[in-house]
């Protein structure tokens, strides 16, 4: 422990565990001491054991789904915390998740906090820190962010259902081929006996491209993990606020396309929407105010935000010159266009046609000035309009032209992380 980046790693630790003080499924931080050999950390008892050892006591290894929905969702609620709190985990595995009590309904708790960090916005992680099993993709590819925890909460959700892991070799070279490499067997026993709903649960959980990845939020409105739980247990997602902050930087004629695109969408495709907004509207009042989006803002910690920011984010966002947001002008601000893309690909496609139509009024395929004009209702030249989106240059805008601005509108995940330290021995 002398050595002064053992130090630092455990005074970072010390550090966040105060951070999340007061969360009920993150072993709670009482004090710590040291002298000239040892720090001492004094952290509440938790006598049922580590959620490894419960899933190896279990028959054949497995959870029924009921019960792993409810580890989940505990599991995501860290995670989600951490993330506001400008932190990512870096090391989640059953066996850094604790019972409090040996009792059946026990609450979990995560510890283990040596490899968690402090996200930078604007940067990634470029060390590759974790544990096998359960590292994500762009972590071996040392570019990862808060994602990397959701990953790990796919593979630990996968073996708590069907007893085995997702990516499996004898030796580290071959598990990580495996996870770059392969996607999850969905076929074998017991899957076949598994529910839709848990199967599409892990799905969106196991996605190598972190930016079609749930976030956790997200993950914590889905249908198979909310069972039982309710909308006041889902946290501020940091990718909504994110999305909030990024609108506001957009050109107008890229904001018109995402309310366009935010008007084509059920409630089941706006479900953890429909969750964050009400998260957001404290006095349910059916509108965001500027007090409550400055609240929310404010809870995304990397981001100090001035108060005229958030004043600029909220009018960006604000369509109809109210004063408030609304649902609808809240969606087309928060949508994830990566997501829509990568997790339906048929559906995207009717969605963003239905968009381009909503501007192609004379149904010929093409988007003219005349008709942005009246679509936007915007006086004055609207040519710098279209020349954003017409990249062939030929004075209108094309279907496919049309779903490139919506993707380049779109850059899912909020928070970056910066590089950090070379950690040696806890390295995989």
């Amino acid at each position: 422990m002398r050595l002064p980046v053992s130090v630092e790693d455990v005074k970072r630790e010390v550090k966040i565990m105060k951070a999340l003080a007061g969360h009920e499924n993150v072993v709670q931080f009482y004090n710590a001491f040291e002298d000239d050999s040892y720090v001492y950390i004094v952290m509440e008892l938790c006598e049922g054991g580590e959620l490894l050892d419960s899933i190896l006591a279990k028959k054949d290894g497995r959870y029924s789904e009921k019960d792993a929905a409810i580890v989940v969702r505990q599991m995501l609620k860290v995670a989600a915390e951490c993330h506001l709190h400008g932190l990512v985990h870096r090391d989640m595995k059953p066996e850094n998740f604790l019972f409090k009590s040996p009792k059946v309904d026990s609450s979990l708790k995560a510890t283990d906090f040596g490899l968690s960090d402090f996200i930078r916005p604007g940067k990634k992680f470029q060390d590759i820190v974790g544990s096998a099993y359960y590292v994500a993709p762009e972590v071996l590819r040392r570019r990862s962010g808060p994602e990397s925890d959701v990953w790990s909460i796919g593979v630990i959700t996968y073996i708590l259902l069907c007893g085995r892991r997702p990516f499996y070799d004898k030796t580290e070279d071959g598990i990580f081929k495996e996870v770059i490499r392969n996607k999850p067997d969905f076929r074998r026993k017991p899957w076949p006996g598994i529910s839709d709903s848990a199967k599409d649960f892990v799905k969106k959980l196991l996605v190598k491209d972190p930016l079609a990845r749930l976030t956790a939020a997200q993950a914590l409105s889905h249908p198979w993990v909310r069972e039982g739980g309710s909308a006041s247990d889902i946290p501020l997602d940091i990718s909504v606020l994110y999305n909030m902050r990024q609108f506001v930087t957009y050109s107008r004629l890229k904001q018109f396309a995402l309310q366009a695109l935010a008007s084509t969408l059920d409630d089941q495709e706006l479900a953890d929407l429909h969750d964050q907004f009400d998260a957001i509207d404290v006095d349910k009042s059916g509108t965001i105010s500027l007090t409550e989006m400055r609240q929310a803002l404010a809870k995304d910690l990397p981001w100090r935000l001035k108060d005229s920011r958030v004043i600029e984010i909220l009018q960006a966002i604000d369509g109809n010159t109210d004063g408030q947001v609304d649902f609808s002008e809240f969606v087309a601000a928060t949508l994830h266009v990566h997501q829509l893309e990568e997790h339906n690909s048929e559906a995207w496609k009717q969605r963003s046609q239905a968009a381009f139509e909503k501007f192609d009024v004379d149904g010929d395929g093409y988007i003219t000035s005349d008709e942005l004009k009246m679509h936007t209702g915007l006086k004055g030249s609207i040519e710098p309009l279209l020349e954003e989106a017409d990249i062939d240059r030929d004075g209108k805008i094309s279907l496919l032209e049309f779903r490139r601005l919506l993707r380049t509108a779109s850059e899912k995940s909020g928070v970056r992380t910066g590089p950090s330290v070379n950690r040696g021995s806890r390295k995989l």
